[in-house]
């Protein structure tokens, strides 16, 4: 349940994305109509009008996320609050300046942002933050836990990389690829570092029992 909850904004990016872009006419009258006197020379052109809507629902969705968890009196991990940060910022930009290279380094940015707070935690607050999130849950050597954490960092990092890539140099100018990207490759990517992490995690396991 957890992990549609996490994938909530980027469901509604995507499928939101695909409506506007199947729609475009209507999807670029709309946003002319409501939004022509709070952007960039009043006018928002047809071509960005797909990445807009989604950007816009994209960012109601996270701020949803954060408002949910808030009333049920449950704690936002930093995670989401660096995303919601992020996606108005980034989502702000686009919107005003309709230019979707902003929304495009988004990811990348949130990516850094997660290892960059991962290695300053370890770093000068002798925090693992790998280890206090699955602890509870498992049982590992300490060398163990130092490995697992700068995977992830390094994980954070490459794919922020991947991501550029992707948006400006394979896809460039191509919107539709990055969305499909950012909805099965980015999703594919992460399911291949999970298994992965579960195959070395079960040897040192093994051995510790």
């Amino acid at each position: 349940m957890k992990f549609i909850f996490d994938l909530f904004p980027l469901i509604l990016f995507f499928g939101s994305y695909k409506y506007a872009g199947s729609n475009q006419e209507a999807a670029h009258a709309w946003l002319n109509g409501h939004l022509s006197g709070l952007v960039s020379g009043g006018a928002i052109p047809a071509s960005q009008a797909p990445i807009i809507v989604a950007t816009i629902v994209g960012i109601l969705a996270t701020a949803a996320q954060v408002l949910y968890l808030l009333a049920r009196r449950k704690k936002v991990d930093g995670a989401l609050w660096v995303s919601l940060v992020v996606f108005v910022v980034f989502g702000g930009m686009t919107i005003y300046f309709h230019d979707d290279n902003f929304i495009k380094w988004k990811p990348t940015i949130i990516y850094w942002a997660l290892a960059t707070a991962m290695l300053v935690a370890y770093r000068f607050f002798d925090k693992n933050l790998i280890r206090l999130a699955m602890e509870k849950q498992v049982q590992l050597p300490e060398h163990v836990w130092v490995r697992l954490h700068f995977m992830w960092i390094t994980f954070w990092l490459v794919l922020g990389f991947v991501n550029l890539f992707v948006a400006f140099v394979l896809f460039k100018s191509d919107n539709d690829a990055w969305v499909n990207f950012k909805a099965f490759g980015v999703t594919g990517l992460m399911l291949v570092f999970f298994i992965a992490q579960a195959f070395y995690l079960s040897k040192h396991i093994k051995d510790e029992a």
